[in-house]
């Protein structure tokens, strides 16, 4: 892989590290899950993904609580790879504004670059239109950052319609909405998906797909026809490569999960594949 990124090559748009001598990561349970239960740092990404060409990378918030992101910003701070963080805050908190100013004062505060909640784990499919959580979504934009939507399909309406409601706010759907790829089906994530990629402020990741496949079985053709309507829906000036290392390693190693991004893109040109695999990211996100 060799387009050329914020420096001079790839950009991973979406990864993850989490070390459970600090805290539990109480969403990895059950046997499915058992290879994450584990600590994961940079020292482990950084070789592989060196190894595939990238360059630079957003590090992803991973559980609902507010001491993860001072974290994240510290390491990104002392970070040669790390080049933007989504965290985490309360969008339902009277003093979000304030809360976000003082995450960008902390030591690698700069490196703050989005804001995501789990809106999968939400019972209400319209959480993002209620009340408080508009006017938090209006303070992240007011603050300069992106939204990082991790949704699942059901919810995608929800999603345009708050994308409708908040032109002034970019947001980012992490895994392509999680499409149902190990049950062959399309609908009805493909219509919410380009209902959503109708909202000009609205920019998709091309990640997550392996491990919505089969984990044991998958193929680069089993990801084809959602990579497809992807690219088709968005474009490649408003998409962009995340690995989703560690949970792709359910999967995928990081060179799979690269290569199969590649593979799904070579019918893009030069300039368009370029977009995906750096400058969307680097637009979006703001990293410098």
């Amino acid at each position: 892989m060799t387009p050329s990124g914020p420096s001079t090559g790839v950009v991973d748009a979406h990864h993850h590290v989490w070390d459970l001598s600090v805290r539990d990561q109480d969403w990895i349970t059950g046997e499915e899950l058992a290879p994450l239960r584990r600590t994961f740092t940079l020292a482990d990404l950084e070789p592989e993904a060196r190894a595939a060409g990238v360059t630079a990378t957003v590090l992803v918030q991973t559980v609902t609580v507010a001491e993860e992101t001072p974290e994240f910003l510290a390491l990104a701070r002392d970070s040669g790879l790390v080049a933007g963080v989504v965290g985490w805050t309360d969008l339902t908190a009277p003093g979000i504004t304030d809360t976000l100013a003082a995450l960008r004062a902390l030591p690698g505060g700069d490196r703050l670059v989005g804001i995501r909640h789990q809106v999968q784990g939400e019972p209400d499919p319209r959480w993002l239109l209620r009340p408080d959580v508009q006017r938090g979504l209006s303070a992240v934009a007011d603050a300069g950052l992106v939204y990082d939507l991790i949704v699942r399909p059901h919810q995608l309406p929800a999603a345009a319609q708050a994308a409708a409601l908040l032109p002034g706010l970019t947001f980012v759907l992490d895994h392509a909405g999680k499409p149902p790829v190990a049950e062959r089906r399309t609908q009805p994530w493909a219509d919410g998906l380009r209902a959503l990629a109708a909202r000009p402020n609205t920019v998709c990741k091309l990640s997550g797909l392996v491990t919505e496949a089969d984990p044991h079985h998958w193929t680069v053709e089993d990801l084809r026809p959602y990579a497809e309507t992807v690219i088709d829906a968005f474009g490649p000036g408003r998409l962009m490569f995340g690995s989703d290392w560690p949970v792709c390693r359910l999967a995928a190693s990081y060179a799979e999960v690269a290569d199969a991004a590649r593979t799904l893109t070579t019918a893009l040109s030069g300039p368009e594949r370029r977009a995906v695999f750096a400058g969307t990211a680097t637009r979006v996100y703001g990293l410098g």
